[in-house]
């Protein structure tokens, strides 16, 4: 069955809630939907308090290693992280407490060609089930391309049955933002989600244009509940209006 996963996303040492299509490297900055007044530590320990298991922390961006250690440091052990991971790194973040580390754009060369080599020796590196491949994609035509560098930057990578049949070996889950829907809390991707839930592999986790319990709902039909699924600006821990905290909890307590 469909469950909620939390998510902590960090940006210039902060827990904010950005819209995922309005990152940029040069420009003006993100449209931010929230930031928070507490800590990461403060969302870390309210998630582990609740037992809100595989939740990941994600990192926008330079200058947010210090606050995602302080996640970490808060639940060892309880929370993925991601941004930034390659094979130099991804054994030091295990150690820090991460329980995965969570990769997308160090996988492909800078002109989005996805590298192979680099998956296997990730693996290797710290064991294919504490890798979590982050396929964030964008739609294009009928399908989606998986984008890198906070989904700037397309690559030669989309998001198929016989691409997750080939790198499923080497991950324990796949982590799954729609980038065109990402922190708009307008709907789902439900074509996406039909795809996700259709294929029959390691577990799969879906973000991106949740409103509220609805669309829960909806990612729980579309997928036959083998999807499971974050909500971010939506959420009222996060500044939203669409879905409260506690109802994602009880969600939660009658799908165990």
């Amino acid at each position: 069955m469909t469950k909620f996963r939390p998510c902590i996303d960090l940006h210039q040492g902060k827990v904010k809630q950005i819209v995922g299509g309005s990152l940029r490297d040069n420009g003006p900055g993100p449209i931010e939907n929230f930031v928070a007044s507490e800590p990461p530590s403060w969302f870390a320990d309210r998630f582990r308090n609740d037992q809100l298991t595989g939740g990941h922390v994600i990192m926008l961006g330079p200058g947010n290693e210090g606050a995602a250690q302080e996640a970490l440091v808060a639940w060892p052990g309880g929370l993925q992280v991601g941004g930034g991971i390659s094979v130099q790194n991804a054994s030091g973040w295990i150690e820090a407490g991460a329980s995965h580390v969570i990769v997308t754009s160090w996988l492909f060369d800078q002109t989005g060609k996805f590298q192979t080599q680099r998956l296997e020796d990730l693996a290797t590196e710290v064991g294919s089930d504490k890798v979590v491949i982050d396929l964030s994609a964008r739609r294009v035509g009928a399908g989606w391309r998986v984008a890198m560098n906070r989904w700037q930057t397309p690559t030669d990578l989309l998001v198929t049955d016989e691409v997750l049949d080939q790198i499923a070996p080497y991950c324990s889950e796949f982590l799954i933002h729609a980038a065109d829907v990402e922190g708009k809390c307008e709907g789902v991707d439900v074509e996406l989600v039909s795809l996700l839930g259709a294929w029959s592999g390691i577990p799969v986790t879906y973000a991106g244009g949740v409103g509220g319990l609805d669309d829960l709902r909806q990612i729980e039909e579309a997928s036959g509940g083998r999807v499971d699924v974050t909500v971010g600006s939506s959420l009222d821990l996060f500044g939203g209006e669409g879905v409260a905290y506690e109802e994602l909890l009880a969600w939660n307590e009658v799908r165990r």
